[in-house]
This record gives structure tokens, sequence and C-alpha cells, in this order.
């Protein structure tokens, strides 16, 4: 009978220190949350930005195809920097 008195106790903490635990926990991860999903969203709308700039400058004849492909490139760097400076925010 004994070791069943202490077994409810020991079974109540760890309920209750888990609920604190749980209750806490997504406060803290909302902000950092929402910095990479808008990191990621704007790298997605850079890739395709940089998808229809290497179409028109292929379709307008402007450059050949490799120069088109590094214009693509260095817009698709600017995306991956500006995510990076959302995440650093």
């Amino acid at each position: 009978m004994n070791a069943r008195r202490f077994e409810f106790p020991a079974l109540a903490a760890a309920l209750f220190v888990s609920g604190l635990l749980i209750a806490t926990t997504p406060g803290y991860a909302t902000e950092q949350g929402d910095q990479r999903k808008d990191a990621r969203d704007t790298r997605q709308d850079t890739k395709q930005e940089a998808r229809k700039e290497k179409v028109d400058c292929k379709a307008a004849n402007q450059k050949n195809n490799a120069a088109c492909r590094q214009d693509k490139r260095g817009t698709k760097q600017g995306g991956r920097e500006a995510a990076r400076d959302i995440k650093k925010q």
C-alpha cells in the first residue's frame, strides 16, 4: 500500500511539470517560426521571379543563354540575402 501512495504524487508532479513545459514552449517558438516562414516565402517568391526573368531574357533575345542564367543566379542570390536579413531580425 505504501508504494501506491508514492506513485500518485510522483505521477501528478510529472504531469504538472510536463503541462507547464507544453504550455510555455509554443510561445517562445512562435516568433522564430514566423521569421523562418517569412524567409522561406521570400525565397520562394524570388525563385518565381528569377524563372520569369530568365524566360523573358531568352524570349527577348537580349543575351545568350549563359548570360540569362547568370542574371537568374543573381536574382536568386538577392532573395537569399533578403531571407537572411529577415531571419536576423
